[in-house]
């Protein structure tokens, strides 16, 4: 039975069975802070279970995506580990309980094929139960499952908690015997190879409260409603509905396997048990390659893109660790474009969306392969260079600092630095590596904090925070207020006044200002108290509700506890609020053209400008870029209404408001929408309309990042002015070159061709003179000893290139049968360098090309026996040093 067709009997036996069918949560576990992926069918059922939201329903069944991580190193080794699984699931939301739980499962599972049912033989089932759950006892043996049959386990195996104070409860497991084969007799308890677990019925009706640990969580009572949570494992119910060995034999993981192990030309399946031999590496490695495949298939699907941080690293180490098991399998080529078509053939039955978005899919997979191949190349070659020297010098560690240079220098992550010393029989200073990435991020973190906080102690700022409360902000509808003034801070620390010339910082109970944030930069004013006026230059939100304004004392004295008024500058703010309304048109109309993954990932929004980040793999046609901005400029004739309101999340979703992946919102968000073309989350500041824009221009379109492109655009009166310089500009270029405007591109785009040719005819002239006296050169030169020496400068300014090649022209000029030695010294940009060729006849007498060059430099300078070079000193040296290599001729 394909996997696609165990998931849609098992969601038509629960629908059936009054449960609504829910969707796959997405991969990325947005709702959840605590964890980067959905790891568990419950995960976007856990508010009802904890009561903080009330179901919608009162059963439900799902196929969930899942994706877990902690034990990546172990997928290959076992038949059992895997990234990517989906879980099968039912849920009761205080409806039935055991009673209906365990009859549901039983006669799913032992249902006939033909009815609908899994066909498993009852006779090879065996559940367990928690040592004293006697009531699912007794309900298994009303099934038809004899007691003996039935394993009573202790808390390790069959009790369930969240490992937090909440809802927990006894668990019954159903497993499979396999056969004898596959180990010894005597259920569960004895041998979990032999007998698989398959499916795990969470039975939630006790509450823990608060201890000083997981295992000491005390149980407080029973639920007064109790709870179902089911979860069988889709891949395990495959590999035993369709009789393979192990989960990498299933129909949605084996083509892949297969696939991967035609391209490198291994054999799979001698060792394909449920403990992977260690003496065939080649069947872990394809395991690797098989799981990791998948697994990014889906998450890119899911719309996590390669990244050096949280999903995206994740996301990234597992291609890296697929694409390099393929190339020490003996695969050198691009190996995705083989692999993740068939991945996407295997997993499309069940998820269509992946064979309808595989174009986006694939662009950014194939793209990080090209760069990951780039990095193993630069990156290996240090590598080993590390590894030989660690090896020299008899020791055993390469060292944090090497480690740290590859992965910040190079790219290169420290798991590839691990693995490639561990197979060279090295350790990696994993701790001195930790501590210098830690070092990095503690200056990147303070460096942004002191942005927010102008190196204040956080502490200053809570006290005022906690005994004024949240500061409102009043910007969205007025631009002036009046305000008393909560606090003055200075130094890090309260205080009474500040007089004329003081820097301060101050904070209002309600203020116009608005705190940067969201990509906005901060509003600027005027703050006037009593006799004494401040001029606000920067506006930030230290806390979380704490606004405060950092300002200069203009005149008088500004005392704490007076009422003070606050204006912005107007100009400002509405040349901000256009860059901001701009940029919601640009990223909607980005998405217009390339999909809906050209999702946001960073922001500027400043007074007349604007740069958009977003993701998207490759960049983007100037053509688009045309078109982009013509149609965010007909919005702006369309003079559309910019409406902003306040909605529950729930509801936001649901009218398609786009959301900012990563960042936090509260239940409660303002949605920013221009007419019906854009809307948005947010919580800057816009124009009313959208015609007040006037004119968006885009400057420029370019890679910041891998899979991150940027645009940069002008708005309003900047637009104007740079359209007004551009056409200048064109009208000049039309006059010297006597051309209509329209024919100026054409125009230097040939003279540009034309000088690039003269360019290169000059460069063939200087080679020609350079070399035109090598002959003569080489017929006068002087015997050192038995060596012919010729010693010459190039003409001054000579190109380095040049220089070699006349270097070895004259040695070529010499009879070979002769020891022959040339130094060709050169002055350029006010230095000398020096280029020594030497012939075999004179390595046979013990000359070698480096040796007299560093004899030249006083140990420096570079290259082979045959030909070497220098550089560095002043030009006056030239003479010099092409005395030095005689004389070290001469001594040799």
């Amino acid at each position: 039975m394909k996997t696609a067709e165990i998931k849609r009997r098992y969601l038509a036996h629960f629908e059936a069975n009054g449960h609504t069918v829910v969707p796959s949560a997405p991969l990325p576990a947005i709702s959840d802070p605590n964890l980067l992926f959905v790891n568990a069918g419950m995960v976007q059922f856990v508010p009802y279970f904890l009561g903080q939201q009330t179901p919608p329903y009162r059963r439900a069944v799902s196929v969930q995506k899942c994706i877990r991580t902690p034990d990546i190193d172990e997928v290959g080794k076992t038949s059992r580990h895997g990234t990517f699984f989906q879980m099968n699931g039912n849920f009761s939301f205080g409806d039935y309980f055991k009673d209906g739980a365990i009859p549901l499962a039983w006669d799913l599972v032992t249902k006939p094929v033909e009815a609908g049912g899994f066909g498993l033989d009852p006779e090879r089932i065996w559940p367990t139960v928690y040592l004293d759950d006697d009531e699912a006892f007794q309900i298994w043996r009303s099934v038809g499952v004899p007691a003996e049959r039935i394993v009573r386990r202790g808390k390790a195996d069959n009790f369930w908690s969240m490992g937090i104070p909440g809802p927990c409860g006894p668990c019954s497991e159903l497993f499979y015997d396999r056969g004898p084969e596959y180990g010894r007799e005597g259920g569960p308890a004895v041998d979990e190879d032999r007998y698989m677990e398959f499916w795990n019925l969470v039975f939630m009706q006790f509450e823990r409260g608060p201890g000083t640990g997981k295992e000491d969580y005390p149980i407080l009572g029973e639920l007064p409603a109790k709870n179902i949570d089911t979860g069988m494992g889709l891949e395990r119910m495959a590999s035993i509905l369709q009789g393979v060995d192990n989960l990498y034999e299933i129909d949605e993981v084996r083509p892949i396997l297969a696939r991967a192990a035609e391209l490198t030309g291994k054999r799979y399946g001698a060792h394909s048990g449920h403990v992977a031999s260690e003496s065939h590496p080649d069947d872990v490695r394809l395991r690797v390659i098989a799981d990791h495949v998948r697994t990014a298939l889906m998450l890119i699907g899911d719309g996590v893109t390669p990244s050096n941080e949280g999903r995206g690293y994740v996301l990234r180490r597992i291609m890296r660790r697929a694409i390099r098991a393929v190339r020490l399998l003996g695969y050198q080529d691009r190996a995705l474009p083989e692999l993740l078509p068939v991945a996407r053939d295997c997993m499309a039955p069940s998820y269509p969306e992946l064979a309808e978005d595989f174009g986006r899919i694939s662009q950014y997979a194939y793209a990080e392969e090209d760069a990951f191949l780039a990095t193993l190349r630069a990156g290996t070659t240090i590598l080993d260079t590390a590894i030989a020297e660690t090896k020299s010098a008899g020791q055993a560690s390469i060292s944090g600092d090497k480690a740290f240079q590859l992965h910040d220098t190079y790219g290169f992550p420290i798991d590839l630095t691990l693995e490639i010393a561990a197979e060279q029989g090295l350790q990696v200073d994993a701790e001195g590596f930790r501590r210098l990435m830690a070092d990095q991020r503690s200056r990147a973190k303070a460096d942004a904090q002191a942005r927010k906080t102008g190196h204040t102690d956080v502490s200053a700022y809570r006290s005022v925070l906690d005994g004024g409360g949240a500061v409102e902000f009043t910007g969205y509808t007025e631009l002036t207020r009046e305000s008393r003034v909560r606090a003055l801070l200075a130094g890090g620390a309260q205080v009474a006044a500040a007089v004329e010339g003081d820097t301060v910082e101050l904070v209002l109970d309600t203020t116009p200002f608005y705190a940067e944030g969201g990509g906005q930069q901060p509003d600027q004013g005027l703050i006037t108290v009593g006799g004494g006026q401040l001029e606000v230059f920067d506006v930030q939100q230290p806390v979380p509700g704490l606004i405060v304004h950092r300002a200069k004392v203009l005149r008088g004295e500004v005392r704490a506890g007076e009422t003070g008024y606050a204006e912005i500058d107007v100009s400002r703010r509405r040349a901000i609020s256009r860059s901001h309304t701009a940029t919601h048109l640009v990223h909607q109309t980005m998405r217009n053209f390339l999909g809906e993954s050209a999702t946001q990932a960073g922001s500027l929004n400043a007074p007349g400008r604007l740069r958009f980040d977003f993701n998207t793999p490759t960049g983007v046609a100037p053509s688009v870029l045309h078109d982009v901005e013509q149609q965010v400029n007909e919005v702006l004739l369309a003079d559309l209404e910019v409406h902003a309101f306040i909605t529950t999340q729930e509801e936001a979703r649901r009218i398609g408001a786009m959301a900012l992946f990563g960042e936090k919102y509260g239940e409660r968000v303002r949605v920013v929408e221009v007419g019906d073309y854009a809307r948005e989350l947010c919580g800057g500041t816009h124009v009313a309309r959208s015609a007040q824009l006037g004119l968006v221009k885009i400057l420029s379109e370019a890679s910041v990042g891998s899979g991150v492109r940027r645009i940069e655009a002008l708005v309003g009166m900047d637009a104007f002015g740079f359209l007004a310089r551009e056409h200048l500009l064109v009208s000049r270029l039309a006059e010297l070159f006597r051309v209509p405007g329209d024919q100026v591109a054409d125009r230097v785009e040939q003279t540009v061709t034309q000088l690039r040719d003269a360019e290169k005819e000059l460069e063939k002239l200087r080679a020609q003179l350079v070399l035109g006296g090598a002959a003569a050169l080489a017929a006068q030169a002087k015997d050192v000893r038995g060596v012919a020496y010729v010693g010459t400068e190039a003409p001054e300014g000579a190109a380095g290139n040049d220089v070699r090649t006349l270097a070895q022209e004259i040695r070529g000029r010499i009879d070979p049968a002769r020891p022959a030695v040339v130094a060709v010294a050169a002055r350029a940009n006010g230095k000398a360098s020096l280029v020594v060729a030497v012939n075999q006849a004179a390595r046979g007498r013990g000359l070698t090309a480096k040796d007299l060059v560093k004899a030249a430099f006083s140990g420096r300078g570079g290259g082979s026996d045959d030909l070497a070079q220098g550089g560095g000193l002043p030009a006056a040296e030239a003479p010099n040093l092409l005395a030095t290599v005689e004389k070290a001729i001469a001594d040799a």
